[in-house]
């Protein structure tokens, strides 16, 4: 599966962020952006993986890094339903939290 449609399945999951990309015509955009970023994360898993496990076999390691991927690039999207207290992130705050989920290269 490439990683635009794996993103366009996680964005469908959380409708109002899908709302909101797609009636500002940002759908395109921020598919093309999130996908590079799951591929980013996807590569950096793999490589931790590969070091802590150099006897797997490579479609397996593959595997569980896309998995971890996917979980650290849904973790990084806005909750499906906003916080009760509707508080907004500050860009600082949004970058700290994206640097506490990326893993180290």
């Amino acid at each position: 599966m490439q990683y635009k449609t794996m993103v366009l399945e996680i964005l469908h999951q959380r409708l109002e962020l899908y709302e909101e990309v797609r009636s500002n015509r940002m759908l395109l955009p921020a598919l093309e952006s999130y996908a590079l970023e799951l591929k980013s994360l996807h590569e950096d898993w793999k490589e931790i993986l590969r070091l802590k496990m150099p006897d797997s076999d490579p479609a397996q390691v593959s595997s569980e890094a896309l998995e971890l991927a996917v979980q650290a690039f849904q973790d990084f999207l806005p909750p499906a339903s906003p916080p009760e207290d509707s508080e907004t992130l500050s860009l600082d705050a949004a970058m700290a939290f994206i640097t506490r989920h990326t893993p180290p290269v």
